[in-house]
């Protein structure tokens, strides 16, 4: 029989459950499908009025509704709707008594102007509203829903209670690198032997019009708005910037030894993480690419691997042209320009703190079906730049891929994912 544990004695962590919803459609198939199919989720924004902004698209998912809108309200329901399709998957907590941690990579949370004016007006606040405003006004019960939505970690309370995970569950942000970051703590809590399984989840609402004003203060949106699909377009010569957009994802987690104990059907393995802060910038990685360097390097050493057993990369290339230059760097140097890579963010747009879970998916599926995607509006690739880059999709063996989550701040996360007749063996 062959063995549970890794090279360094560790339970090796599968993968039994996957759900996804992105602007691309709700579940596996439908994303799997549209992306591999080279379609885009990138459509004007219909949701809120966009006259006098810069951007007006966005990868908004419309065929979700939630009555009163909010970005909290989204956040909860895609989390749902994932989750549901990863349990019903793996075969374990369908009755909602998932016996493991939730960990949950989710945004800030904020109410929407028209709900903040509204509680300022009920306040009598002639400015901004504070926090003891809005516990007045939740005291009242008028607007006890909006105090809900926005109290620390209520995302992660209802998606726990609703799903009945063991312990507290964990929310965190660690910019556009949570989601993976979320998968590396479920990763760990099995390896050191806290839990046999854990639910590691990614949510994420934010288009609305206060984050696409952030945004572009910082001249980091893509300002192409006509048509629609071709303004997200990673590592081209003509990129102008990210397009925001929604979406979530749900991975379940097990030892090897617990999901072959029950019988379960293992999708992938979760072959190694590495993480790493650079604080170099606010915004920007730094252009050496050396704190990338270091966290894809340490996810090849977790996985007890060697740079040339990667077949694919599924790069965070979002569309920015300071921190695709980084990352090119970073994969250059490991790489040495012979392994194929790719963003899918062209087709997706970017998630922002779901971007990690959603990656790792793909990357699962890519391996699953033995694909590479190409990259979509990417048919010119920046000359500056010196990877390996798909300018179409690829179908050949895939045993090993490395998706990368690069996070404003410095916040860099990389995973390392395998077929599990590899890992066994090994």
């Amino acid at each position: 029989m062959a063995s549970t544990l890794n090279g360094r004695s560790r339970p090796i962590v599968v993968v039994t459950g996957m759900g996804v919803a992105t602007s691309l459609g709700a579940g596996k198939a439908e994303n799997w499908r549209k992306l591999s199919a080279g379609e885009s989720g990138i459509r004007t924004i219909r949701r809120f009025d966009t006259e006098g902004l810069k951007t007006r698209v966005a990868g908004t998912i419309d065929f979700v509704t939630v009555e009163p809108f909010c970005a909290p309200a989204l956040c909860e329901r895609l989390g749902e709707i994932v989750i549901e399709e990863a349990v019903a998957e793996s075969g374990i907590g369908s009755s909602g008594d998932f016996p493991g941690p939730l960990f949950l990579a989710v945004a800030p949370i904020e109410i929407e102007w028209q709900q903040r004016q509204e509680v300022a007006a009920a306040c009598g606040a002639n400015g901004d509203i504070t926090y003891d405003d809005l516990i007045r006004a939740a005291e009242g019960g008028r607007f006890r829903d909006y105090f809900e939505r926005v109290a620390f970690a209520s995302v992660a309370d209802h998606l726990a209670g609703r799903f009945g995970t063991k312990g507290s569950p964990i929310s965190l942000s660690t910019a556009c690198a949570s989601g993976a970051t979320a998968i590396q703590l479920g990763v760990e809590a099995i390896r050191r032997g806290e839990t046999d399984a854990a639910l590691c989840v990614a949510t994420d609402s934010s288009v609305n019009q206060e984050s696409l004003i952030r945004f572009s203060l910082l001249s980091a949106l893509s300002t192409h708005n006509d048509p629609p699909r071709a303004a997200a377009k990673p590592f081209a010569r003509n990129r102008d910037g990210f397009v925001m957009a929604e979406g979530a994802g749900a991975l379940v987690l097990e030892s090897l030894a617990a999901a072959t104990a029950r019988g379960a059907r293992i999708l992938g393995v979760i072959e190694g993480c590495g993480e790493t802060a650079d604080s170099f910038h606010r915004t920007r990685s730094s252009p050496d690419g050396k704190p990338i360097i270091g966290s894809i390097r340490n996810a090849i050493a977790d996985a007890q691997l060697q740079p040339d057993d990667i077949d694919y990369i599924n790069l965070h290339g979002t569309g920015t042209k300071a921190n695709e230059a980084a990352e090119d760097q970073a994969v250059f140097n490991i790489f040495g320009g012979n392994t194929p890579c790719s963003s899918t963010k062209g087709a997706t747009g970017h998630l922002l703190g779901a971007a990690g879970v959603c990656g790792a998916i793909i990357s699962a599926l890519c391996i699953q079906h033995d694909f590479m995607p190409g990259g979509l509006n990417t048919e010119h690739i920046d000359p500056a730049l010196k990877s390996a880059y798909l300018l179409k999709n690829k179908q050949q063996k895939v045993n090993f891929v490395l998706s990368n989550s690069l996070g404003f701040g410095g916040s860099n996360c990389s995973l390392v994912l395998g077929k599990v007749l590899n890992t066994v063996s090994r």
